[in-house]
């Protein structure tokens, strides 16, 4: 029972997060933590993003330690940034805070951090993510992404997802999913990044002019992606 209490507790505190500003530091670090989880699920030795998935990819959002904790009703909570494919595929957007929050009926019990990256493969799935507020798994079909090999054994996703998801777990936590959670623009962060407020699809779709802050995240983006397209 006390366990119970604590972990609803601690539920209570990670849902009041999104009510704090977020400082330069805080950016900062959401950005190198996102570009490092990128890295490590794309060169990982074994299971790690497929090569032609991430060409085949329109826009990436990562979300470094995306909070989940559960006794009974699940709860979710994290601050991520995502990128688009602009100029014919040629660059990458400036980058777009957001928060994602939400939860999942079921036997859950325990506390996870996960990394989280999300491939978005068709108009469909990059639409959801450009309109800034949208529930995972609403309407464009959302599916864990195929590792390694398994993306040429097995094409269905790309008959039946527009979003891919990938994640690394540093915890132990049964029954987690993403279905239902709710995504929308961290305006906080966006203000503190850029110094004003931008329109989250202006900054996804090129309309924004990537600041010097910026430079490090998008070339990590780059280097990923560019081995990817040149290996298709």
């Amino acid at each position: 029972m006390k366990i119970a209490i604590r972990l609803l507790l601690l539920l209570a505190l990670v849902s009041a997060l999104p009510v704090f500003a977020a400082d330069d530091e805080d950016v900062a670090k959401r950005l190198n933590d996102a570009t490092a989880d990128l890295n490590r699920l794309t060169n990982a030795p074994d299971n790690n993003i497929p090569q032609s998935i991430l060409a085949d990819a329109k826009c990436v959002a990562i979300v470094p330690s995306l909070v989940k904790g559960g006794f009974i009703v699940g709860g979710q909570h994290g601050r991520g940034v995502a990128t688009c494919r602009i100029h014919e595929g040629k660059a990458w957007s400036a980058p777009a805070f957001f928060v994602i929050t939400g939860g999942s009926w079921g036997a859950q019990i325990g506390v996870e951090g996960v990394d989280l990256v999300m491939l978005f493969m068709n108009n469909e799935g990059a639409e959801k993510l450009l309109s800034a507020q949208w529930k995972i798994g609403a309407d464009a079909g959302i599916a864990a992404g195929p590792w390694g090999r398994d993306a040429s054994a097995n094409t269905d996703w790309k008959a039946n997802s527009g979003i891919l998801t990938y994640s690394r777990a540093k915890g132990v936590f049964a029954g987690a999913t993403l279905n239902g959670a709710n995504v929308r623009a961290d305006e906080g962060a966006i203000k503190t990044f850029y110094g004003r407020g931008y329109n989250f699809r202006a900054l996804l779709t090129g309309q924004v002019t990537p600041p010097p802050a910026a430079h490090q995240f998008l070339a990590d983006i780059r280097h990923n992606f560019h081995e990817a397209e040149a290996a298709k």
